[in-house]
């Protein structure tokens, strides 16, 4: 790849960011982010639901018989959401059972306290904090 001369990148930041997740079950998947993860639909387009998580930063839902892709395992992926009280955050997710559900614990070279778990198809959400 080349740099370009002649033309320079538009100015200003994307105004919606979005990182797409491809599913076989596309209900359960909005079932979980919407009463697990508790974000909004922001975008319905059918087959493809994109769901707020704060500021721009959007992931969308897609139906895997529609979309670009198709769903794989294993997911190299991880949706990783920072909020204010990762220890409530876990007492939340065990609440909902959910699989994949590790202990919190601090990581004092990322300055961080976090833990993972999966969503329905595997892909895995971690919830972090900034180490105080």
């Amino acid at each position: 790849m080349t740099e370009p001369t002649a033309v320079r990148r538009p100015e200003g930041d994307p105004l919606l960011t979005v990182t797409f997740l491809y599913y076989r079950d596309l209900p359960r998947a909005m079932a979980f982010y919407e009463h697990v993860l508790g974000v909004e639909l922001a975008i319905d387009q059918g087959w493809s639901k994109i769901y707020r998580l704060g500021g721009t930063a959007h992931v969308g839902l897609v139906d895997e018989t529609r979309g670009s892709h198709r769903a794989a395992d294993p997911k190299p992926v991880q949706v990783c959401l920072r909020v204010s009280d990762v220890d409530a955050w876990h007492a939340w997710a065990a609440s909902c059972n959910v699989t994949g559900l590790s202990a919190p614990k601090d990581s004092p070279s990322l300055g961080i306290r976090a833990f993972v778990f999966n969503d329905p198809e595997g892909y895995q959400i971690e919830i972090q904090s900034v180490l105080a």
